[in-house]
């Protein structure tokens, strides 16, 4: 994979990210979460670009201004920063006055260092351009020197907010909400890679300031951990983006339903009920498809169900401490299973079990179903007994 591929990749993250969710911050573009979101993936998908050294010698050349990509790229960093913050605090939410409080603190402080980073460069001389290696070169030059610390004391805040937030986040986050959990957990990644690529900035102007050179630093340790940290910053962003949509909801209800529906749909294609999909059909009709299938397949194995294979099932489960839930589903889904190897083998030699009232499945949803299904040991074991019987 080509290095201009990796600049452009967070950003393309990011862009994606700003489609999913483009009609719905059209919908309730009023609600501040929604507004901080849009401008922080407009600002954000642009940097890593902007920041490689091609990009940069063909901005001042377009300006006419030596280094104005220095002010541009930190500047828009800086605002990524605050605004990442900005994002998490109203993302956890809390009590309202405090979110604005701490909104209004964050936006001053970031907004702040911004101006500050324009100011201090235009009264500052910065003559020679420098494409990979401008802040050690400048790190002993008035005004440009306190633009360069004002980037990276600003940078240093953010990211550690943006870190620390997230790592307490996370550690309460419930364990259900998974796509949020490995969102934040990239994004407490991505925070470690950029304070250590902080480490390297500091390291090389404190190193030019002691009159060291550590100009390797900043040139080819820092960029990888930069590129790293956007890289994951921006799945971090994605992930409960996509997670949380319905359509990714569906196709992953569809995924954990494949068990089921592959040992149920012969059963419900015998009985001439399936209607053939198109390749073109989304993904929510694939489901409901999926769904009926899986539904005939049981409505057509019922006279095979086996009430003794349930309760012994239950029985097993309760007994190795599965709750009230797990174990009736895991009965229900051996029931299942045996009825599958029972239909498929008398098919021309006999008629199914006579039972006095035949068993119903409990009223659960087929995704819990099709996970006992596929991982249960009880119910393979009720499967091979059933084939030997």
């Amino acid at each position: 994979m080509s290095g201009r591929l990796l600049l452009l990749l967070p950003g393309s993250l990011m862009v994606v990210a700003l489609l999913i969710k483009a009609r719905t911050l059209r919908r309730v573009w009023d609600q501040p979460l929604n507004r901080t979101a849009c401008a922080l993936l407009v600002v954000g998908s642009p940097i890593t670009f902007l920041a490689s050294p091609p990009t940069i010698a063909s901005v001042n050349r377009f300006t006419g201004v030596v280094n104005f990509s220095a002010p541009l790229v930190f500047g828009l960093l800086t605002v990524f920063s605050g605004l990442c913050v900005v994002l998490v605090l109203q993302w956890r939410g809390g009590p309202p006055a405090a979110v604005r409080r701490a909104t209004r603190l964050t936006t001053a402080l970031f907004g702040t260092a911004t101006v500050a980073i324009v100011a201090l460069f235009v009264i500052g001389d910065a003559p020679v351009e420098r494409l990979r290696d401008l802040d050690t070169y400048y790190a002993t030059t008035p005004w440009i020197r306190e633009m360069i610390v004002c980037f990276l004391v600003a940078h240093t805040m953010g990211t550690s907010a943006l870190t620390w937030l997230c790592g307490k986040w996370l550690a309460r986050t419930d364990r259900s909400l998974r796509p949020l959990r490995t969102g934040l957990a990239l994004i407490v990644l991505a925070g470690l890679m950029d304070l250590a690529y902080l480490v390297a900035k500091w390291a090389s102007v404190v190193a030019r300031w002691v009159g060291r050179d550590c100009v390797y630093l900043s040139t080819d340790v820092a960029p990888p951990l930069a590129s790293a940290s956007a890289l994951l910053l921006g799945a971090g962003f994605v992930v409960p983006l996509v997670g949380g949509s319905a359509t990714w909801q569906a196709f992953s209800q569809y995924r954990r339903l494949r068990p089921l529906w592959k040992a149920l749909h012969g059963f419900a294609a015998a009985q001439g009920r399936t209607v053939p999909l198109a390749w073109w059909s989304p993904v929510g009709i694939r489901l409901i498809h999926r769904e009926s299938a899986i539904d005939d397949g049981i409505l057509a194995l019922t006279r095979w169900f086996d009430p003794a294979v349930r309760s012994a099932a239950y029985e097993a489960a309760r007994g190795q401490g599965a709750s009230e839930a797990r174990a009736s589903a895991v009965a229900d889904a051996a029931m299942l299973a045996a009825a599958c190897r029972c239909r498929a083998a008398s098919d021309g030699a006999a008629g199914p079990p006579q039972h006095a009232e035949p068993p119903r499945l409990s009223d659960r949803p087929l995704t819990a179903l099709a996970r006992e299904f596929r991982t249960s040991p009880i119910v393979a074991t009720a499967a091979r007994s059933a084939a030997g019987a």
